[in-house]
């Protein structure tokens, strides 16, 4: 099984060639972060407009990087939402195209499963059903993931995700974009004790994330502490929010195989250490994909696609674009989640 598979839901370009046994032939990724540095964020529309003058190309190459032509590949899989919709729009017309014109499946994959499904691209022994923290720049969820397509949310952010969270702070220290790498670089240097910082809904019996609240205190502080001190409690109270929230999730919810974590925030080092002494404490395995796996790419998507392609799910070519895309669609609603439920 030989899957292309195109990502286009953010600030990442991407097209990666990957086979049903874990094989990645072929990745190839264009970063847009020197067009949105100087708004400390992505650009909805700068976004959109790069997917357009880089996807075709990083296809061609990815092709030949494989040294295969587009006739050889089983199936084409390509991010179909949720994201910024511009994006999304030209990835997935791109793959429809693609498609028709080599007379091959297409596959419209939730950017959420790819991520739910990456680890299982990295790790052959990662069995359903797994425990998933899936935390990044737009989400914040626990999900008992039981299958392909099948996924059960257990929570989910009332208000922000940790990794909005991250680029936020990382914009009022003045620590530049992409905020992730750039918190945890400083926070290396500081003392994670030496601000005072809230740990929303921490120890609370609702099983759910809050990030708003520590965004807000962190404007407060600026200024009054240094900036290596802030950025290191920061993420030591988003450490603590997602282990106490986790821990909450692995009582009463039956034994997983293992505990998962994927998504942006997943390439954080403490926060990965944190969760491996967790999933320790519970006789679970640890399993994270590496760190390239962790952000967004093309190759969690082919792996997705292969996934669904061997379960036989494929999809028309009218299949639509889509801005929102819940991973558990039954799941209840949430007070004041809204559309990031």
């Amino acid at each position: 099984m030989l899957i292309l598979g195109l990502e286009s839901s953010c600030d990442e370009t991407a097209a990666a060639l990957v086979t049903g046994d874990r094989q990645v032939l072929a990745h190839r990724l264009l970063g847009q972060e020197a067009a949105h540095a100087p708004f400390g964020g992505v650009v909805p529309e700068i976004a959109a407009r790069a997917h357009v003058e880089a996807l075709a190309p990083l296809v061609e190459a990815a092709l030949a990087d494989a040294g295969v032509r587009l006739g050889d590949v089983d199936a084409v899989a390509a991010t179909a939402g949720p994201g910024l919709i511009g994006g999304v729009m030209v990835g997935l017309v791109t793959g429809k195209a693609l498609a028709h014109a080599a007379g091959k499946p297409l596959i419209a994959v939730n950017h959420l499963e790819g991520h739910a499904l990456s680890p299982r691209l990295s790790d052959p022994d990662l069995h359903f059903p797994y425990l998933l923290l899936l935390v990044s720049g737009g989400h914040c969820q626990l999900l008992l993931v039981e299958g392909v397509g099948r996924y059960r949310r257990w929570a989910t952010t009332i208000d922000d995700a940790a990794g909005e969270a991250f680029d936020k702070t990382a914009k009022l220290l003045g620590l530049g974009f992409p905020g992730g790498p750039a918190v945890e670089r400083a926070a290396a240097a500081g003392d994670a004790s030496g601000v005072p910082l809230p740990r929303p809904l921490f120890r609370s019996p609702e099983p759910h994330f809050s990030f708003a609240g520590l965004k807000a205190a962190v404007a407060r502080v600026v200024g009054q502490y240094p900036p290596e001190d802030i950025a290191a409690s920061f993420q030591q109270a988003v450490i603590d929010c997602l282990v106490d929230r986790t821990r909450l999730a692995l009582q009463g919810h039956g034994r997983p195989t293992a505990l998962v974590v994927a998504g942006g925030v997943a390439a954080n080092g403490a926060v990965r250490a944190a969760l491996q002494a967790l999933a320790e404490s519970h006789g679970l395995r640890f399993v994270a994909p590496p760190l390239w796996l962790c952000t967004d790419n093309a190759a969690m998507i082919a792996w997705a696609g292969a996934e669904r392609f061997a379960a036989g799910l494929t999809d028309p070519l009218d299949v639509p674009a889509r801005p929102r895309w819940p991973l558990d669609p039954a799941a209840e609603a949430v007070r004041g989640a809204g559309v990031k439920a």
